[in-house]
Parts: structure tokens; C-alpha cells; sequence
């Protein structure tokens, strides 16, 4: 086995083994000073969880990947088919903007944080990525955009990054979906990354999915009676988020640099649709009802799918299903149609979803719902 995958497989099981120590220590601390979700009108769980999981997501992959990363050097592995001084860059800026986007989740889950002050820090973060030179200068063919000036792809950049993590903000309203659709994501990621040989970035994206994978277990089949159940919060999500949309970023400018990489930018793309048409959906649907775009309320797809009368394991199931539904069938007709054509077959697709959805619910509750 390469060095190389050596090193991935050794960052995925820190990043695991440091999870499954850490999280029972927030949860113990959790319950000694009561710092718990508290269920309201809009949330599903009925009774108080801890909401601090996502505390031990970003302190593991700095240990895990600047442990990895450090002794490769020391080794006198390089970063393969990647200059040395842009990896050290995109690196130092990724943490930058992910430390800041840390202390405004543990702001949020502790105290709370207006979505204002959180809209600015992800802008923030967007711009970092963007001064690191991950900027999106070619849209492949994407509504006949192709090569686009840095004037134009610094905002759309940061537009990008603002929602892909706010995306994942605003799905994590059932247990396991927003860790079930990252943990799918980041699989996807890691693999195209290898095949690629972008060892580094398939590190970053393997150390995430091993501190996820505890935390699910713990999301998804803790008992809730028993105090072992746990939520990861703003902290959790937005980290979340950044780190995919720094990685996504990463994937799209591996096939503007040259490499025939247009089937992965496809997958990855498609990996992260459910969560993006569903905050244009539910966006679209505040404003033309009047109401804050910003404001949270119970229509988004998980919402909608337990009106119908779908049990909650049944909900995360059948989105993150949809998901791979998505990368796989938008893989598969990437051969014979533009990028554009693609996504608005998958527009499509995801209306035709909804307006099955509302009529189990006008079933469920008798009552017409706009989609």
C-alpha cells in the first residue's frame, strides 16, 4: 500500500478515536449544566438533547490532518501534483475561516447569534477562500459561462461558500440527516480526490468523515432517555458546511486547471443538491408568502416528508437515498448533456418530488400546500 494511503486511513482513525473519547465528555458536561436543545413549535424532538457535538468536530481535524500533514514533511512525502506553497496557503485561510465560523457556532448554541452576524462571518470565511486562490474562474459551460474574470468569480465565490454552508446549516433538523448527508459527501470527495492523486485534500475529506461517523452513531441511536443522545448544533453544521465548500471549491478548480475531471465536478455537485434546492425552495417559498427569507419555519423537504406521515428514520433514509439518486443518474447522463440541461432535469425532478409530497400531505391533514 502507497505511503500516501497510509497516511489517509492513519488521519481517518485519529479523527475517529479522538471523536469517541471527546464526545461523551460533552455530553457528561452537557448535562452537568443543562446546556440542552430546548424543543419549541419548530423542532422535532420533544424532549431537551445536548446541542454541543459540534465542539469536537473542528479542535479533531486540526490535530488529526496538522498531524498527518506534519509528518509527511518530516517524512519527506510531497503534496503530489500540487505546489507545496498553494496547499500551505489554501490551509492556513481554511482555518482562519473555519476558527472564526467555530466560535460563532458555540456563540449560537450557547447564547444565540442574530443570522445577521452569522450571514457576515460565512461572508467572511467566502472571502478567505477566495483570497487563498480557491476562485472559481471557469464554469464550464454552465449557462454559457465559461472563463470569467476575478471581479466576477471573488463574489460568486463567496456567494458559493455562504451557500453551501448555509445549506447544511438549515437541513439539520432530523437525526443523522445533516451527519448522513455530509458522511455521503464526504465519501464521494475523499475517492475522487484519490483518484486524482490530491492525496492532501482526499486527507481533509477522510478526517472529517472519521469524526462524523461517531457522532452519528451517537445522533442516530443514542437513547434519549438515557442522556446519551446528542445534537451538533450551529457549531457543528456550519463547520460542516465550510469544510465542504472549501472541498467542493477544490474539485471544481481541479477541472478548470486542465484535467478532464467534469464527471467528478458532476458527482460533487450532485452529492450536495438535496440540501441547495431545498434552501432555494424553502427561501423562495418565505418570500413569496412575505415573509423573511432568513427566518426559520417547518417546510423544509424533512418537514414536509413528516407531515406526509413518514417516520423520522425513514425521512433521513429516503433524502439521503435522493441524494445518491442524484449522483448517480447525473453521472450517467453527464456524457450526453450540458451541465445546465442536467441541473435543470434535476430541478425538474425535485418539483415533480414535492408535488408528490404535498399530496400525501393533503391527504395526511386535508389541507392544500404550496410547494
Amino acid at each position: 500500500m502507497p505511503a500516501a494511503y497510509i497516511f489517509i486511513i492513519a488521519s481517518f482513525l485519529i479523527s475517529a478515536l479522538m471523536a469517541c473519547v471527546i464526545i461523551p465528555r460533552i455530553l457528561l458536561i452537557s448535562h452537568k449544566h443543562q446546556l440542552y436543545d430546548i424543543p419549541d413549535e419548530r423542532k422535532i424532538h420533544d424532549t431537551p438533547v445536548p446541542r454541543l457535538g459540534g465542539l469536537s468536530f473542528f479542535p479533531v481535524l486540526i490535530i488529526s490532518i496538522s498531524l498527518m500533514m506534519a509528518v509527511r514533511y518530516l517524512l519527506g512525502y510531497d503534496v503530489i501534483f500540487i505546489p507545496e506553497r498553494i496547499v500551505l496557503v489554501e490551509f492556513l485561510f481554511l482555518l482562519a475561516g473555519g476558527t472564526i465560523l467555530y466560535v460563532v457556532g458555540v456563540g449560537d448554541d450557547l447564547i444565540g447569534i442574530s443570522y445577521r452576524s452569522k450571514f457576515v462571518a460565512q461572508i467572511i470565511c467566502g472571502l478567505l477562500l477566495a483570497i487563498s486562490g480557491l476562485w472559481l474562474h471557469d464554469l464550464d459551460g454552465f449557462m454559457g459561462f465559461n472563463t470569467i474574470r476575478a471581479r466576477y468569480s471573488y463574489p460568486l465565490t463567496i456567494f458559493i461558500v455562504v451557500y453551501i454552508t448555509n445549506a447544511f446549516n438549515l437541513i439539520d433538523g432530523v437525526d443523522g440527516l445533516a451527519s448522513g448527508l455530509t458522511i455521503l459527501a464526504l465519501t464521494a470527495f475523499g475517492f475522487i480526490f484519490i483518484k486524482e492523486r490530491q492525496l492532501i485534500y482526499a486527507l481533509v475529506a477522510f478526517s472529517t468523515l472519521g469524526v462524523i461517523i461517531p457522532f452519528w452513531f451517537y445522533n442516530v441511536f443514542g437513547n434519549q432517555k438515557r442522556g446519551h443522545k446528542l445534537f451538533m448544533g450551529d457549531t457543528g453544521s456550519l463547520t460542516l458546511g465550510f469544510i465542504i465548500s472549501f472541498l467542493a471549491l477544490r474539485i471544481c478548480l481541479t477541472g478548470a486547471e486542465g484535467v478532464n475531471t467534469t464527471n467528478h465536478v458532476i458527482v460533487a455537485i450532485s452529492a450536495l443538491i438535496v440540501p441547495l434546492f431545498d434552501v432555494l425552495r424553502v427561501a423562495v417559498h418565505r418570500i413569496r408568502k412575505g415573509r423573511n427569507p432568513f427566518k426559520p419555519d417547518r417546510n423544509h423537504i424533512h418537514h414536509k416528508l413528516l407531515r406526509a406521515g413518514m417516520h423520522k428514520r425513514y425521512v433521513v433514509i429516503t433524502i439521503v437515498s435522493l441524494s445518491l439518486f442524484y449522483m448517480v443518474f447525473n453521472y450517467l447522463i453527464n456524457p450526453y448533456l450540458n451541465v445546465t440541461y442536467i441541473l435543470i432535469i434535476d430541478f425538474a425532478l425535485w418539483l415533480v418530488l414535492h408535488g408528490v409530497i404535498n399530496h400525501f400531505i393533503k391527504k395526511v391533514e386535508g389541507v392544500p400546500h404550496s410547494i
